[in-house]
């Protein structure tokens, strides 16, 4: 299979984890697409993905999957090992509710910031920008990350026992913050302590 990508993006970079989970990153092919310079917007990447977003998972029959969500999905059920998205019922809700917040309220909000109220990608990326909803989405980010700090004063991980996609998320979402300049409240010690933890994954710190 392949996976269109463009390293270093944090959404690419929270596929790239729940491989390296499984141990089949090289069991991939990965194709770079130059989104700082539009790639993403050619009609030969939008038959892949209209939205044009990376990353892309591109099975051997063609089918082409998008969202990290759905590409994390077909990666743990495909594959033995950890895992990712829940062993049970219970577990399965939980890990999609939780990495749905971890998505809305850090990696998404850093994303609004970044896309709006800073200078992005250069204006011929963003091609529109509203930096007063930016401002608000970095007040969502804050709230988000002191929401998780509280969680994980409760449990080792965002869902609970066993690590899962919805700490890849989070993870992610923490680094895209770091290149976005919002940095962690500095009560946030449960979340930090976390994020310490998790960078020792073998996924993570290679």
């Amino acid at each position: 299979m392949k996976i269109y990508d463009f390293e270093g993006f944090p959404n690419p970079a929270r596929v790239r984890i729940a491989l390296a989970e499984k141990g089949v990153t090289d069991q991939v092919e990965f194709v770079a697409v130059d989104v700082p310079n539009g790639e993403h917007r050619k009609p030969e990447f939008l038959a892949k993905n209209p939205s044009s977003a990376v990353p892309v998972l591109e099975l051997k029959d063609g089918t082409t999957i998008s969202e990290c969500t759905a590409i994390t999905e077909y990666i743990d059920n495909a594959y033995e090992g950890i895992s990712l998205t829940g062993s049970n019922a219970k577990e399965k809700a939980v890990v999609h509710m939780m990495q749905r917040r971890a998505e809305q309220s850090v990696m998404d909000a850093v994303g609004a910031y970044f896309h709006h109220a800073t200078a992005g990608l250069g204006p011929e990326i963003e091609r529109y920008q509203n930096k007063d909803w930016g401002l608000k989405q970095k007040e969502n980010a804050l709230q988000g990350m002191q929401y998780f700090d509280s969680v994980l004063a409760d449990n080792p991980y965002v869902a609970g026992e066993n690590f899962s996609m919805a700490d890849i998320t989070l993870f992610a979402g923490l680094g895209f913050a770091d290149f976005a300049q919002i940095e962690i409240p500095d009560s946030c010690n449960q979340l930090k302590a976390w994020r310490e933890k998790v960078a020792k994954r073998p996924s993570i710190a290679g």
